[in-house]
């Protein structure tokens, strides 16, 4: 159920004994998780409220409140920008409403933030430098998720099977994230502490001054590129670069050199996620959203190319005839780092475009041995009389069973033949004359 402003003044009343708000007024924020509200009370000070829409959101903030306890003020005194604290919580039916002490500075969007100046782009390489050098024992304390590159990459082959099943994702795509996930040498990275939700709305701005990150509903230990994917996605790539630089003069680690195709492929990947998210909550206005911006993203990339996500080439073009069909089906995919003619190389000297991929018809199987039945002996003749004993073949003889003549046969159809497994092969001694 959403909430209006008004009413998340009310709930905050109640969360915050003492609090009399004066001014509210709505606050941006994850729309289909959250509604938001800002306010100011008789003394002057400012809060924050958000409200959960669902069970799920409920969960991740309470997630956030014990993360936000997790850092103790040495380690918030380290950090180059300001993080909430809440001042309290009120539950209502199953969901809980948290009310956070207000931080300086303001939201701005993406484009606001990329047309800044380069110190702003700085500061925000260094916010991102210090969340991921955070000590690791903040997630583990806080019993939150942690993954090596092996595990984060098959979470996320796991979700791709989840969305391919809605039926609804262009196959172009689903062809281009898969290969992206299966190619291995993509996802050798240093896993770190991960903000795991940031993106413009949870980065307060003063000036050209980072002033303070919330929104910490899903920290963990995994891929630092989940980070960068809302500035990839803002297909600015001077403001990239400038962020990237900072981030990387910031880090004690040095970052892989494929860190921005991960953040690209996340920030793709991000619509499929979205689309499932709708179809589970049964949003149908999710649901359609989510369609039409794949829809737009796979057109995008036929026509473009698409930003790199491969470090491996992914074949411009497969066609495939398939057997009993009346014409050929052809299957169009985009290669992440270079899908077509006209598009720059990739800058690990991949080829801007590669030769298409054609599936010819298998002809019809024909099988593999080809079986002859043996004629079978309606009367098989009696055995030979023994010859007398100290005659070849006899009991004091040798060993062997052959013509009148004396000479022998290796022939496997002539019987008595050495590969011949016929009862007729078998000299009968009369063992009462014996």
């Amino acid at each position: 159920m959403r909430r209006k402003a008004i009413e998340l003044a009310a709930v905050a009343t109640a969360a915050v004994p003492g609090l009399t708000p004066t001014a509210v007024s709505s606050a941006p924020d994850d729309p289909a998780d959250f509604d938001s509200a800002l306010l100011l009370d008789s003394e002057g000070k400012r809060w924050r409220v958000r409200s959960p829409r669902h069970a799920e959101a409920s969960a991740r903030l309470e997630t956030e409140f014990l993360v936000l306890r997790a850092f103790a003020p040495a380690i918030r005194a380290e950090l180059p920008f300001l993080m909430p604290t809440v001042a309290g919580s009120v539950r209502l039916g199953s969901l809980s409403t948290f009310v956070y002490s207000h931080l300086g500075g303001s939201t701005r969007s993406v484009e606001e933030l990329t047309a800044g100046p380069d110190a702003l782009a700085r500061e925000i390489g260094v916010a991102l430098a210090a969340i991921h050098d955070l000590p690791r024992a903040i997630v583990s304390n806080a019993d939150l998720p942690s993954y090596t590159p092996n595990e984060f990459r098959q979470r996320r082959l796991n979700e791709l099977d989840q969305a391919a099943t809605t039926g609804k994702i262009p196959p172009a795509l689903l062809l281009r994230w898969e290969h992206a996930l299966e190619d291995v040498s993509l996802w050798r990275f240093n896993p770190s502490v991960v903000h795991g939700d940031l993106h413009e709305d949870n980065l307060l701005v003063e000036g050209s001054r980072v002033t303070a990150v919330t929104g910490w509903t899903d920290l963990r230990i995994g891929d630092p590129a989940d980070d960068f994917a809302w500035l990839v996605a803002s297909n600015e790539q001077d403001f990239v670069d400038a962020v990237l630089g900072a981030y990387t003069a910031g880090r004690r680690d040095k970052p892989d050199k494929h860190l921005l195709r991960r953040a690209a492929l996340s920030a793709e990947f991000a619509l499929a996620q979205y689309l499932v998210k709708g179809i589970a909550a049964g949003d149908a206005t999710m649901v359609a959203e989510a369609e039409e911006m794949l829809a737009t993203l796979a057109s995008d990339i036929a026509e473009h190319g698409g930003q790199p996500i491969s470090v491996e080439p992914l074949p411009s073009a497969a066609a495939a005839t398939v057997p009993g069909a009346a014409t050929p089906v052809s299957i169009e995919h985009a290669a992440g780092s270079g899908a077509g003619p006209g598009l720059r190389a990739a800058d690990d000297g991949v080829p801007a475009a590669v030769p298409p991929v054609t599936v010819f018809p298998v002809p019809a199987v024909q099988p593999a041995v080809h079986v002859t039945p043996i004629p079978v002996d309606p009367a098989p003749s009696p055995a030979p009389a023994a010859p007398p004993a100290g005659t070849e073949g006899g009991a004091g003889g040798g060993s062997s069973t052959g013509p009148a003549d004396g000479t022998k046969t290796d022939a496997p159809d002539a019987p008595g033949g050495p590969d011949d497994t016929s009862t007729a092969a078998l000299t009968i001694v009369d063992a009462k004359k014996r």
